[in-house]
């Protein structure tokens, strides 16, 4: 393998690790910057309906209004697999994301494991262009929100 192409696997990666890493620490803008101008988004596997276009801030307002209750959440990844070609990068791995939100049942967290597939294209910067989530199960509290007294305002 070239250097030059270790080289943009890391960066690859990189950007990745930072769509977990600010998602976890609710930066938004920094969110917004791992993704291309308009993303196919595919969480289809967790919440139904159907893969769509969304712009970044899209993406991070649906997000930020889900994990807004949250106490804490916590993402891992690993088993990392990039295929590289040209300005194009398809990246594998498999998530773990840790929901905690104390509430009277003690029953605290929710436990979401998949997989997730990224396209990224290299326009100066690699950009998230495709987001594809895959749930393998949920584990834990799925009411969280509502043993905390959290109703859902929407």
């Amino acid at each position: 393998m070239q250097p030059t192409n270790l080289i943009e696997k890391d960066k690859i990666i990189d950007r990745v690790t930072q769509l977990f890493v600010t998602t976890d620490q609710r930066d938004w803008p920094l969110v917004e910057a791992c993704f291309a101008e308009h993303v196919h988004f595919d969480q289809t596997s967790l919440v139904g309906g159907e893969a769509t276009e969304m712009t970044p801030a899209e993406i991070t307002a649906g997000w930020d209004k889900g994990l807004k209750p949250l106490r804490a959440v916590h993402h891992q990844i690993g088993n990392l697999h990039v295929a590289l070609e040209d300005n194009e990068a398809v990246v594998t791995c498999y998530g773990i994301a840790y929901h905690y939100l104390p509430n009277s049942t003690g029953r605290n967290t929710r436990t979401f494991v998949g997989s997730y597939e990224f396209h990224l294209t290299q326009k100066g910067e690699w950009k998230i262009d495709s987001f594809v989530y895959r749930l393998k199960f949920i584990e834990g509290n799925t009411n969280l929100e509502k043993d905390a007294g959290i109703e859902d305002k929407s």
